[in-house]
C-alpha cells in the first residue's frame, strides 16, 4: 500500500513541480535546437527583379543601408502574371532578402526607390523558426528600426 502511496505521490510531485521547472529551464536555454523564442523577430522578403544587374545593385545596396543581413539572389525564376489585362510570362530572379521584421517598411521602401518596374513586388513572412546562431547573426547586422525614422 506504502508503494502505491509513493508512486502516486510521486507522479502527482513530477506532474506538478518537477516537470513545469525542467520545461521553464529548456525554455530559457540559449542553445535551444530552434529560435522559435524570437518567433516574428525577423522577416525574410521576396522580390523579383528582371536582370543580374538590378539583382546585384538591390541586394548590396540593402546590406550596405543595414536593411539585409543577407540577400540570396536566385536565378531562372519564371514569373506569369496579369498586367494591364494581358497575361504575361517572363524570365526573373528573385531576391531572398533576410531582415527585421521592424525594418520591412524600410526595406520596402528602399526597394521601391531602387527598383526598375513600375510596380514591384515586395513581400514578406515572418519567420517563425531558425538557428539561433544564424538568427542571432541577422539580428547584429540589422539594427533596430530607429524612432527618429518612425515619422517619416
Amino acid at each position: 500500500m506504502f508503494k502505491a502511496l509513493y508512486r502516486k505521490s510521486f507522479i502527482t510531485l513530477y506532474l506538478s513541480v518537477l516537470r513545469p521547472c525542467f520545461v521553464m529551464a529548456q525554455a530559457t536555454n540559449t542553445t535551444f535546437a530552434s529560435g522559435s523564442l524570437d518567433a516574428d523577430k525577423y522577416s525574410v522578403a521576396y522580390v523579383t527583379v528582371p536582370n543580374n544587374d538590378a539583382a546585384k545593385a538591390l541586394a548590396h545596396g540593402l546590406v550596405k543601408e543595414q536593411l539585409a543581413a543577407c540577400v540570396n539572389i536566385i536565378p531562372q525564376v519564371t514569373s506569369v502574371y496579369v498586367w494591364k489585362g494581358e497575361v504575361n510570362e517572363d524570365s526573373e530572379l528573385l531576391l531572398m532578402i533576410k531582415t527585421r521584421t521592424s525594418q520591412v517598411d524600410r526595406l520596402t521602401q528602399y526597394v521601391r526607390s531602387n527598383h526598375p518596374y513600375e510596380v514591384c513586388e515586395v513581400i514578406s513572412l515572418p519567420i517563425k523558426n531558425g538557428n539561433p546562431p544564424y538568427l542571432k547573426w541577422l539580428g547584429e547586422n540589422v539594427p533596430e528600426k530607429d524612432c527618429s525614422d518612425c515619422h517619416k
